[in-house]
């Protein structure tokens, strides 16, 4: 059966070193007037039932930008900062539904049918995992796996395969029942690593 918003719990992952944009916090960097973060917290909000925000720096920050949405906050439990994988696996832990939704802090146009389309595959293809594939306007397809729903009994896997020094998203996603998802709109799914990236998000209203 199809997952339903109350059985999918939402995962912000802001928990890395934005070495890209000089060590900054990247959820909090301003677009619009507003954290990263923020942004996309509008838009995961209304596709799930419980939220969590994966943060390993200014906690009470990420508080505060959660509280409308009744968010709580979750850390890495691996030293040092280990990548998405351990965000998801925070999350993973923390989340008390069937079902995990992550996204990525930096990406504020994130597509509102994003838990429902991926829900939808993973219940078709009796997936374990659905993540976000696109098509560019040269038929090149990319992966955008941070971008997926998962259901949540991986969790002690994912911990296995972290604590045997593996780090790879796409790497742990092979061990799995994985389907992609292909969504046509790239825009939706772009995402800011650097300054001169969320200075041309600033410029751009992009999707509605």
């Amino acid at each position: 059966m199809q997952p339903t918003r109350e059985q999918i719990t939402g995962l912000l992952l802001a928990g890395g070193r934005g070495m890209r944009m000089g060590g900054v916090d990247k959820g909090l960097q301003p677009l619009h007037g507003e954290p990263l973060a923020a942004h996309v917290l509008k838009r995961l909000a209304p596709q799930t039932g419980a939220l969590l925000i994966s943060a390993n720096r200014h906690p009470d920050t990420y508080a505060a930008l959660g509280a409308p949405f009744h968010a709580a906050i979750v850390a890495d439990t691996l030293a040092g900062f280990a990548g998405p994988l351990a965000g998801l696996l925070a999350g993973l832990r923390a989340a008390s539904t069937a079902y995990l939704l992550s996204v990525p802090c930096d990406s504020p146009w994130l597509p509102i049918d994003l838990a429902v389309r991926l829900a939808h595959a993973l219940d078709s293809n009796e997936a374990d995992i659905a993540t976000v594939a696109t098509i560019d306007a040269h038929g090149e397809q990319s992966l955008h796996p941070v971008f997926a729903l998962l259901r949540t009994e991986l969790a002690d896997d994912l911990a296995a395969f972290l604590d045997a020094g593996e780090r790879k998203v796409r790497a742990w996603y092979a061990r799995h029942r994985t389907v992609e998802v292909v969504f046509t709109d790239e825009r939706a799914f772009y995402n800011a690593n650097s300054l001169q990236e969320l200075a041309d998000l600033e410029r751009n209203r992009g999707p509605g």
